[in-house]
């Protein structure tokens, strides 16, 4: 019921470029993102009184808690999203990953793999 002015408050308020939309906080019924606002504004600023559930993408791609960061980045990069919601196995919205955190990750790992190999350069294995 939210409208797009108090999203744009809440992405503000948070620094996050996206948001879940759920009614009770537990299941999804969409997410929204700043593209999806600055897609929405071509229309003019009164866009901004209309409601969240008329930007938001009801199609949600979700991820387990136990997934890898390659699935992510794969699902991320086939489906051209940034922003993965977390879910159990029955729906239940457990947090968001969004590809900010993926590239953290990722250069965390091939950080551990430069020292790894660079160690065993100069220890001669």
């Amino acid at each position: 019921d939210a409208t797009i002015a108090d999203l744009v408050a809440m992405l503000a308020e948070h620094s996050v470029g996206a948001l879940v939309v759920s009614a009770d906080g537990r299941t999804i019924t969409g997410i929204v993102s700043e593209r999806d606002v600055v897609r929405a504004m071509t229309h003019g600023a009164d866009v901004l009184s209309r409601p969240v559930a008329s930007i938001m993408t009801t199609h949600v791609f979700c991820a387990s808690p136990d997934g890898h960061v390659d699935e992510l980045m794969h699902l991320m990069t086939e489906k051209r999203v940034r922003h993965i919601p977390v879910t159990d196995s029955d729906g239940v919205l457990l947090g968001i990953v969004s590809i900010g955190d993926v590239v953290k990750s990722r250069l965390g790992e091939l950080e551990g793999e430069r020292a790894a190999l660079l160690e065993y350069v100069t220890r001669g294995g």
